[in-house]
């Protein structure tokens, strides 16, 4: 009896931790690392990967439009691919790249393939946090050239704001909006 008492307050304890995370996530917008969940939910970082594990087995097993995604040990909850649309019909700007940051991506973009020290004169020496963000985020290829880098969008870019992998394609989208 009182194993099955200890079992569901362990459930409850579970169950509630999981919602400080999904609250988190929810709320971000953004991927975040396990010292900012740890930070953020002060829960033990030896526990949280079961949790987002659990969590995103609720998404997928509710047939859910929403998942948790990792990517560089990072997480964040988003809308699946297949929805994706709508949230391009609604959303009028990322709130998780600052209008800076979508600046030098946008000139990443366009310029493609272009040496990161030709970025940092155009944008200033912030844009290495910038690049270092998006590499992060693997939505940038970066190749060593001579004293510089040599910067290119990666396919998980196109596939991150769902647009076509042409840089032509790119420019149709933007200009059809």
């Amino acid at each position: 009896m009182k194993s099955d008492t200890l079992n569901e307050v362990d459930e409850g304890k579970q169950n509630q931790d999981m919602k400080v995370l999904e609250a988190i996530f929810f709320v971000s917008g953004r991927f975040l690392t396990m010292s900012e969940l740890v930070v953020l939910s002060d829960l033990n970082p030896v526990i949280i990967p079961g949790l987002i594990e659990k969590i995103q087995e609720r998404y997928t097993n509710e047939d859910s439009s929403i998942e948790i995604v990792e990517k560089n040990g990072m997480w964040k909850m988003d809308v699946k691919p297949d929805y994706t649309y709508l949230i391009n019909k609604l959303a009028t700007g990322s709130a998780e790249f600052s209008k800076a940051e979508q600046e030098t991506l946008a000139i990443i973009a366009f310029k493609q393939p272009i040496k990161q020290s030709v970025i940092i004169k155009i944008r200033g020496n912030k844009a290495y946090n910038h690049i270092k963000k998006f590499k992060d985020l693997d939505l940038i290829k970066k190749k060593k050239q001579g004293h510089t880098h040599e910067l290119s969008l990666s396919d998980d870019f196109y596939d991150y704001f769902n647009v076509g992998s042409e840089p032509n394609n790119l420019l149709k989208e933007q200009n059809s909006s």
